[in-house]
C-alpha cells in the first residue's frame, strides 16, 4: 500500500522515494514506445522505479551496476548492464534508447547490403543491438537482490502497401505516391528513400524515382512526378496519353513468414488521368457527308449505289486525345444496316477525315449516325453525335 500512496504523488507532485527498494512489494513497471517494433527501429524504453529515486536534488540512474543491472536483449545478442537516466530531479521515471541494427540483408534488391548488424554500448542512448525479423526485445530490471522485473514485445517484418493520392489525376497535375513500409526506416536517425518505378500505357518502360521517407524514423516515403503528354519520359517527368492508367511499384524484400528472408513481393497500385476539360468538349465531331467515290457531294441516292459517308473530327486542345469513330446505319424500322469503327489518337491542334463506304440494297429512309468516343470498352462520348436521315430511291 505504501508503495501504491508513492506512485500518484510521482505522477501529480515531486516526491522523494525510499534509497532503498521495497523487496516484498517490487514496483518498476516498464514501458515500451510500441506494441511491435521492426529490425531496424529506435527502442524507448520507460521504467517507473520511485524507488531508486535517491536523491530529490539529483538526476539518478539505474541498471548500470553488477549488483542491480538492466539487460536490454534480443535472442540474438544483449546489452548488459545498460544505464537508464531519471526524466527530471525528483521524478522516479527512468528512460533510455536502443537502435536495432538488424541482420546482413539486401532491403531493396539492389544486390548490395544495407545493414550493419553490431551490438554496443551501455546507455541511456548510445545502444546498438542486433535482431533478426521474428525475435523480440526483453528488459530485465534487477530490482532488488533476486528480484527481477522483465517486460518483451516482438519483433517482425511487414507487408508494405503503396497508393497514389488520389485515384485520378488530370494531366497538368503533380502526381504523389505514398509507400508505408516500416522495414525500411533502415535508419531511424536518418531520412530513408525507396526505389519506385512509374510507368504508364503508353511508356512501359516508365521511369524509377526515389520516395523519400517524411520524417527520421517514420517508415512512410514520398515520390512526386509530372505527367507530359509532349515530352518523353525523363527524371520525375513520366509521358502519357489522356486516357492512361498510370501505374507505381515496388520490391517488398523484407516479409513477414510465411515467406523466406530470400523471398519478394511487389507491391503495386494504379490511378488513371484524365483533363480537367468535360469529356463531351474533347473532340469536334462535324456534320455527316455523303460522297461519291471521286469526293463529289451527293445530293440524291440511289439502290445498289456505292456512297461514302464522311465525318471530320478536331482537336482544338494542347494535349493529345485518342478516340474510337463509329458509323451505324438505321433502317425505317430501326434494325441496323450497317456498323463499323476506326480507332487512333489525335494530336494537338489536329483534324481527321474519316470515311466509311456503303450500299444501300434497298429503296427506303435511313438514318446515319457517327460517334465519337473515348473507347468500346468503357464509352464515354468525346464531342456531339451527327445524324442525317436519306431517302434512298
Amino acid at each position: 500500500m505504501y508503495l501504491l500512496f508513492l506512485f500518484y504523488p510521482l505522477i501529480f507532485f515531486p516526491a522523494f522515494g525510499e534509497p532503498i527498494p521495497d523487496y516484498n512489494d517490487p514496483y518498476a513497471p516498464i514501458f515500451f514506445d510500441k506494441t511491435t517494433y521492426t529490425w531496424t527501429d529506435k527502442i524507448k524504453i520507460t521504467i517507473i522505479a520511485p524507488s531508486w529515486n535517491t536523491g530529490k536534488y539529483l538526476i539518478d540512474s539505474i541498471g548500470n551496476t553488477e549488483d542491480h543491472p538492466i539487460k536490454i536483449s534480443t535472442r540474438e545478442a544483449s546489452l548488459e548492464p545498460y544505464r537508464f537516466t531519471e526524466t527530471d530531479v525528483n521524478s522516479g521515471i527512468f528512460t533510455a534508447e536502443v537502435i536495432l541494427t538488424g541482420f546482413l540483408h539486401d532491403a531493396d534488391g539492389d544486390g548490395d547490403i544495407d545493414t550493419t548488424p553490431r551490438t554496443l554500448g551501455n546507455g541511456p542512448t548510445n545502444g546498438f543491438l542486433e535482431v533478426n525479423r521474428d525475435s523480440a526485445i526483453t528488459i530485465s530490471f534487477e530490482f532488488a537482490d533476486g528480484v527481477v522485473l522483465t517486460e518483451s514485445v516482438p519483433v517482425s517484418w511487414n507487408i508494405g502497401t503503396i497508393q497514389f493520392s488520389k485515384e485520378t489525376f488530370f494531366s497538368d497535375e503533380s502526381v504523389t505516391i505514398r509507400v508505408i513500409d516500416l522495414d525500411m526506416n533502415l535508419n531511424p536517425e536518418a531520412l530513408d528513400h525507396i526505389p519506385i518505378q512509374f510507368f504508364s500505357d503508353s511508356d512501359i518502360a516508365g521511369i524509377e524515382v526515389n520516395a523519400i521517407e517524411t520524417s527520421e524514423s517514420s517508415g512512410l516515403f514520398v515520390a512526386t512526378i509530372s505527367l507530359s503528354q509532349t515530352l518523353p519520359s525523363s527524371g520525375n517527368r513520366l509521358y502519357l496519353l489522356l486516357g492512361d492508367e498510370i501505374f507505381a511499384k515496388y520490391d517488398d524484400h523484407t516479409l513477414p513468414k510465411p515467406f523466406s528472408t530470400l523471398d519478394n513481393l511487389e507491391i503495386e497500385t494504379s490511378a488513371r488521368t484524365d483533363s480537367s476539360i468535360p469529356p463531351i468538349k474533347r473532340l469536334d465531331n462535324s456534320k455527316i457527308i455523303l460522297s461519291d467515290s471521286l469526293g463529289n457531294q451527293l445530293q440524291s441516292f440511289s439502290s445498289n449505289n456505292q456512297m461514302q459517308i464522311v465525318g471530320t473530327i478536331t482537336n482544338d486542345h494542347n494535349f493529345t486525345q485518342k478516340f474510337v469513330y463509329l458509323f451505324q446505319v438505321k433502317n425505317i424500322t430501326n434494325s441496323v444496316e450497317l456498323i463499323s469503327w476506326i480507332q487512333g489518337e489525335l494530336s494537338p491542334k489536329q483534324n481527321l477525315d474519316v470515311s466509311q463506304s456503303w450500299t444501300p440494297k434497298k429503296s427506303g429512309t435511313y438514318q446515319i449516325e457517327t460517334f465519337v468516343w473515348n473507347s468500346l470498352n468503357d464509352p464515354v462520348a468525346l464531342g456531339p453525335v451527327m445524324s442525317t436521315l436519306i431517302v434512298v430511291e
